[in-house]
């Protein structure tokens, strides 16, 4: 396994009226987040909040390239970004103890947080497709060129790591510095991942190694 430091590469906010950052998405132009009372979305070159949805947003957020999905407690809305209406919901496989979300070929990701797994699971009913085991708290998940990466977050550590998609197994693992965790996570496609910092409201980009 690979091991490393993780090198943070900007931190944006505390935003206005925002006291914790839970998931973290983007759309190929601005990185949204969710703060338990809505979505907010922000461009990462200025880092200026530009608009926000009033929605349920208690967890992790995802995109598919049209619609927004955003967990909220039990459940998992789909929803307009462009009008901020929720357009239908699943329920959610953890029942409440859900963590991260991603979009990757047709399906989401979901994260467990104490149950330290991964769900993938069909997009229009929720049902469970596959199940990957963790070994610590699952926070944040994403997809970037074919590489599974996800968030912990367990008392002072936190870190965030590759693993094998069929077997769960670590692959590659970037540390935090201590007293900033990844409540959420989220690859640009690129050489970044923007990770959720939890309560203070921030967001922070970390360096994807090549």
């Amino acid at each position: 396994m690979k091991h490393a430091a993780a090198e943070i590469l900007r931190e944006y906010g505390p935003f206005a009226g925002v006291d914790s950052v839970h998931g973290v998405s983007f759309d190929g132009q601005n990185v949204w987040f969710a703060s338990g009372k809505g979505l907010t979305a922000f461009d990462p070159e200025s880092g200026q909040a530009v608009r926000s949805i009033d929605v349920a947003a208690h967890a992790g957020t995802a995109y598919d390239g049209q619609y927004l999905y955003q967990l909220a407690k039990d459940r998992i809305q789909k929803i307009d970004p462009g009008t901020g209406a929720v357009l239908s919901t699943i329920p959610a496989p953890g029942g409440g103890g859900d963590s991260g979300l991603t979009w990757a070929e047709g399906t989401l990701w979901v994260g467990q947080n104490r149950q330290r797994k991964i769900h993938q699971i069909d997009p229009e009913t929720g049902a469970v497709l596959r199940t990957i085991e963790s070994n610590r708290f699952v926070t944040g998940v994403t997809w970037v060129d074919g590489e599974l990466w996800h968030g912990t977050w367990e008392g002072d550590q936190s870190d965030v790591r590759r693993v094998d998609p069929k077997t769960g197994d670590v692959l590659e693992r970037l540390d935090m510095p201590p007293g900033k965790g990844v409540s959420g996570l989220e690859s640009d496609g690129g050489d970044r991942f923007f990770c959720g910092g939890g309560p203070g409201g921030v967001v922070r980009t970390v360096r994807r190694p090549k």
